[in-house]
């Protein structure tokens, strides 16, 4: 019997973010037993809470999807510091709490309590490759629409490895219908996790609009995506994409999916970029296993 909990990310509203499950006693499982866990949640992501390796850390994570392990993601990050806090494994420290995953060490910043609570983390650092003509080819005719070739499309690897392209605008974005099957095969070709695709909104709260999907991982759709948000502001940012004066954004994600998730993005002085949002618990219970 393990202590468990499923914790909706980037929202403060039940039912409106992204849920990660969160198995806090993983000790003792296989990898295999991970991996069989994570696909019966069939969530996008299911983490496993472990004792860390390393001195400078606060717990280790391991982070499935339904098909395979990452060595990092994002909202499975701030919803499992959310879990582990609120069920008292681990304490901030000066407001800080650092992960350790495949990547290596994750630096988290906690504001406030309860409801309250804003996690936010330091995306580690990226690469970046421009896609080739064919490969920039192929992802519009999986996306069924041209993408903005101003602002050329590229392979952003930041743990979690994503496609990134801009599309003319937020409306845009949210009449996308990619062909899956095709997408599948394309990310394992290039060894990605998935594509994501962003465009800007005329008004409102959100300064872009966000969609994420990852078939190759057995997730068509991710309803809101913090390493997906992260590559995205990486790629924003060495395009030129985004104001000097204006390094701080909300990105907003899940619409099309019945989701209303809200990404606050950072960018510092020294160009690490933060990627926060609020966190809720929505099950908290045992898993029998």
């Amino acid at each position: 019997m393990r202590k468990y909990k499923v914790v909706d990310a980037f929202t403060s509203k039940p039912l409106l973010g992204n849920p990660v499950a969160v198995v806090l006693d993983a000790e003792g499982l296989s990898d295999g037993e991970m991996q069989a866990i994570a696909r019966w949640t069939n969530l996008s992501e299911t983490t496993f809470l472990l004792p860390p390796q390393s001195r400078e850390a606060d717990y280790r994570l391991r982070i499935f999807t339904p098909c395979s392990e990452l060595p990092f993601a994002g909202h499975p990050t701030l919803g499992s510091a959310h879990a582990v806090i609120e069920a008292g494994r681990v304490s901030p420290r000066d407001g800080v709490l650092v992960q350790e995953c495949g990547v290596g060490l994750v630096k988290l910043t906690v504001q406030g309590e309860s409801k309250h609570r804003v996690i936010t983390l330091d995306l580690p650092p990226a690469t970046m490759r421009d896609l080739d003509a064919d490969e920039l080819d192929e992802l519009e005719a999986i996306l069924g629409h041209q993408v903005s070739r101003d602002s050329a499309p590229a392979i952003v690897d930041v743990g979690a490895v994503w496609i990134v392209a801009a599309m003319a605008d937020a409306s845009t974005v949210l009449r996308l219908t990619p062909d899956f099957a095709r997408s599948a095969r394309f990310e394992a070709k290039l060894g990605a996790t998935g594509i994501t695709v962003f465009g800007r909104h005329a008004n409102g709260d959100a300064e872009i609009e966000v969609r994420s999907f990852a078939p190759s991982c057995g997730v068509e759709e991710d309803p809101v995506c913090g390493s997906g948000n992260g590559s995205v502001a990486i790629f924003r940012s060495r395009r030129n994409l985004i104001s000097s004066s204006a390094t701080n954004y909300i990105a907003a994600q899940g619409r099309r999916v019945g989701r209303d998730g809200r990404i606050a993005i950072s960018i510092s002085d020294d160009g690490t970029i933060g990627v926060g949002g609020s966190c809720v618990t929505c099950v908290d219970g045992t898993l029998v296993y």
